[in-house]
């Protein structure tokens, strides 16, 4: 029985943990508004595919070391990818419903609350950036959504997680 429980937990991890080195790639700054949000989208596809499993506590941990290297006050990404998770551990059967277009449309719309809420804590300790391109990241993830499910789904049937 706790041979089930932890089938794939490393697997999920390197997920997150790849998916942590795609967001921290350096860019020029010029395309830094153009760069998805990865953690994200790797939350949210193992928040629907395996709500009893990942969801809020990974969202915060995963947000925690974000922080950690992106050099942000502590807590901001936490906060905000702790709030995806539990939006999407609380959506999950509605959004897999959904054909992808609208679950693309979903995830936009994830992602950018999770963007202005981290803007909004930004704001409240005085490290405010430009808000011009806010939710380009939240569009370019959307966008991706349907690559990174089909991608993750793959993975999720090779190796048989439940």
């Amino acid at each position: 029985m706790a041979e089930k429980k932890f089938q794939g937990f490393w697997l999920i991890q390197l997920s997150f943990l790849v998916a942590l080195y795609l967001q921290a790639l350096p860019m020029p700054p010029a395309l830094l508004y153009f760069r998805p949000e990865w953690l994200s989208l790797v939350l949210i596809f193992w928040s629907l595919s395996l709500p009893q499993r990942v969801g809020i506590m990974h969202g915060f941990g995963w947000g925690l070391l974000l922080d950690l290297i992106e050099g942000t006050l502590l807590g901001h990404n936490a906060v905000a990818l702790a709030l995806l998770g539990f939006l999407s551990n609380r959506f999950y059967q509605r959004i897999r419903m959904y054909s992808m277009l609208k679950q693309s449309a979903l995830v936009f719309l994830l992602i950018g609350v999770s963007q202005l809420v981290f803007q909004w804590l930004q704001g409240i300790f005085g490290a405010m950036s430009g808000i011009g391109f806010l939710l380009l990241p939240a569009l370019i993830s959307a966008v991706l959504w349907h690559w990174v499910f089909v991608l993750l789904q793959g993975v999720k049937r090779r190796f048989a997680l439940v």
